[in-house]
């Protein structure tokens, strides 16, 4: 059991932060489609509203983000009520803490700002070899997120001290043995179940359909039946990519280019070295620190007195597990991957010099540096496809420059066509049909950006077909684009829609016959259980459904202990109606001292969590947070 907790960690953890506080609940289509005004306020944090149009751009860089770290995952989930409605509670939560932060003043201050980039992974490989940082190459960072590295510094800086709210609550949560073990019995309870399912295909052939009861339905259901809104475009890109295809560079450029950047591209010379550690804590005591000081100089003594005997002393010596088998050998290594008091001892020495003791943050060193591997000099043959590349996106750069003011000029002044900007800076004119007010699955490129449509579906846009404004996407892009044709959004009519009304009106009275089905035998299987006509027994649980849907896997765990064997009823929905007899409590399996250890550690991070969402629902209250997106009703089971 404890081996699906550890494997499945993070699923665990969003479950029973769920069944910890119950946070996320479903809402329904009307919460959607009344909000057909994309100015219309979605949620208010005290004085700051929220607007659908912000809402919209929120959930899209959700789904950007989840899509790039799991390509796969079913579309469908990215773009469902539920996901949409996460990403709102999300926007509320953000907003709530910033101004939190802000009254609290809390803030992060240069040092901490400074460590923190340093640290992070994306900024620490932009470093020469020289360790300093290529500021041009941290400039295209920040503009791939739309930013200069100044805004980049400031959201930074804004997330650090925001993290500053709810950071103590999360860290100081503590669980106890017999804590965790009542919510993870709780939470991971096994339940034997008896299952019979009615699936609507098996009641389809007993719906009896008319014109009439199609028509009906058609009138009642219309908005199921709504074209949405959408347009055709044309649009034009200028961008550094694809300036720079167009690029013829010179030889000569080339040939000069690479004996400027030959020292830069040759990479960093490396340096092999053995030593000897003597551990020694910063904060340990100052005798115990100068015996291991004292142990230090006396093995430097006898080093210097034999060079070849360094291996068999670091073997016999050395606190380092690491390299003291190997005779204290650190193998090859560059700036930057010591610490660097042990660095700078290392870079200082010729080889087959033995250095001084040098003390680091480990301890004392004694080292010996045996041997430098200067870096390769590679050719220009070599190194052409990387020089050529950087040339052509340096010089479409700054083409680019050169470009985007008169590319911003031109789609203004001839706001009714792109016909002559395109042919004055040889852009082709591109297309694009059906595009909505968000972005969709469908949508592709830059006609997915958020700021491309709200400039697109504005009053004027649409009204006078007129070109956008040149819009900047980040990474040397400029978008402008034009609707060429509109279409409101409206009911269908029924001649057109009449096999989709059709297959809906019979889906949901197979539904309902299902139903009827299930509940007809729930009552008659109550009064006579020895009737009851069910599956194979099946053990499931939370984190083992067996397949089964969570709702009916949720319905078995509500029954109460005390009355089984007990059956429910399950509304399934699309899928029909499922009938459970929970028969039993099956124990869960024992777990050993380090599964329990994992276990507190697990439960205590969720309880930090719940904590943290307990504080967030206080300060909801104190700054009069509101969502007004309605909150249907959960489903329970029969």
């Amino acid at each position: 059991m404890f081996d699906t907790i550890r494997n499945n960690s993070k699923i665990l953890m969003g479950l029973l932060v769920v069944l910890i506080i119950p946070s996320f609940v479903l809402f329904g289509v009307d919460g959607y489609s009344n909000m057909s005004d994309r100015g219309a306020v979605v949620a208010k944090v005290g004085d700051i509203e929220i607007t659908q149009q912000e809402w919209d751009a929120m959930h899209q860089q959700e789904v950007d983000r989840i899509r790039a770290s799991a390509p796969n995952l079913d579309a469908k989930l990215l773009g469902s009520d539920e996901a949409r409605y996460a990403s709102l509670e999300r926007m509320v939560n953000d907003r709530l803490i910033a101004v939190v932060a802000e009254k609290q003043l809390l803030v992060t201050s240069d040092q901490r700002l400074a460590n923190y980039l340093q640290q992070d992974p994306s900024i620490a490989g932009l470093r020469g070899p020289d360790g300093k940082l290529d500021m041009e190459r941290y400039r295209q960072l920040a503009a791939t997120q739309g930013m200069t590295p100044e805004m980049l510094e400031a959201r930074v800086r804004r997330d650090l001290s925001n993290q500053q709210v709810l950071a103590s609550l999360q860290a100081s949560a503590v669980a106890s043995q017999r804590q965790t073990d009542t919510a993870l019995q709780a939470f991971l309870q096994r339940r034997e179940i008896q299952i019979q399912r009615f699936a609507p295909d098996t009641f389809a052939a007993k719906v009896q359909v008319t014109e009439a009861d199609l028509e009906k339905f058609y009138q009642a259901q219309s908005d199921r039946f709504r074209s949405p809104e959408s347009a055709d475009v044309e649009y034009l890109v200028l961008d550094a990519a694809t300036l720079a295809k167009n690029i013829q560079l010179p030889e000569q450029d080339v040939k000069t280019y690479y004996e400027q950047n030959l020292q830069r591209l040759t990479g960093q010379e490396q340096r092999r070295a053995s030593h000897i550690l003597i551990n020694a804590a910063k904060d340990a005591p100052a005798a115990e620190r100068e015996k291991a000081r004292s142990k230090a100089d006396g093995l430097l003594a006898d080093v210097r007195k034999d060079s070849k005997s360094f291996a068999q002393l670091a073997r016999k010596n050395s606190d380092d597990p690491g390299s003291a088998a190997n005779g204290g050998d650190l193998d090859f290594f560059a700036k930057g991957a010591m610490v660097k008091a042990f660095e700078d001892a290392v870079f200082a020495l010729k080889k087959g010099e033995i250095s001084a003791v040098v003390e680091s943050e480990f301890g004392f060193h004694i080292i010996m540096l045996t041997d430098i591997k200067a870096p390769a000099t590679p050719s220009l043959e070599a190194l052409r496809p990387k020089l050529e590349a950087d040339l052509r996106e340096q010089q479409a750069k700054r083409q680019f420059a050169e470009l985007a003011e008169n590319f911003s000029n031109s789609v203004y002044e001839q706001a009714d066509t792109f016909k002559p900007v395109a042919e004055k800076l040889k852009l082709n004119i591109q297309q694009a049909q059906g595009l909505g007010r968000t972005p969709t699955s469908a949508n592709a490129g830059v006609m997915a950006n958020p700021k491309i449509l709200e400039a697109l579906f504005a009053e004027d846009s649409i009204s006078k077909r007129r070109n956008t404004a040149a819009i900047e996407l980040g990474n040397n892009t400029l978008v402008s684009a034009r609707i060429v044709n509109y279409r409101s959004a409206a009911v269908r009519p029924y001649a057109d829609v009449k096999d989709a009304v059709r297959i809906q009106f019979l889906l949901e009275q197979a539904q309902a016959l299902a139903k009827a089905e299930g509940q007809a035998r729930l009552n008659e299987w109550k009064a006579q259980p020895a009737q009851a006509q069910l599956g194979n027994a099946l053990v499931v649980s939370r984190d083992q459904a067996q397949g089964q849907p969570q709702a009916l896997v949720d319905a078995a765990l509500r029954a109460d202990p005390a009355a089984m064997p007990v059956l429910v009823g399950v509304d399934l929905g699309a899928q029909g109606f499922a009938l459970v007899r929970v028969n039993k409590v099956v124990a869960r399996e024992e777990s050993n001292a380090q599964q329990q250890a994992q276990s507190r550690e697990q439960f205590a991070r969720l309880l930090g969590n719940a904590e943290a969402s307990a504080y967030l629902s206080h300060l909801k209250s104190q700054f009069k947070v509101e969502i007004k997106v309605k909150k249907p009703k959960e489903k329970t089971a029969s």
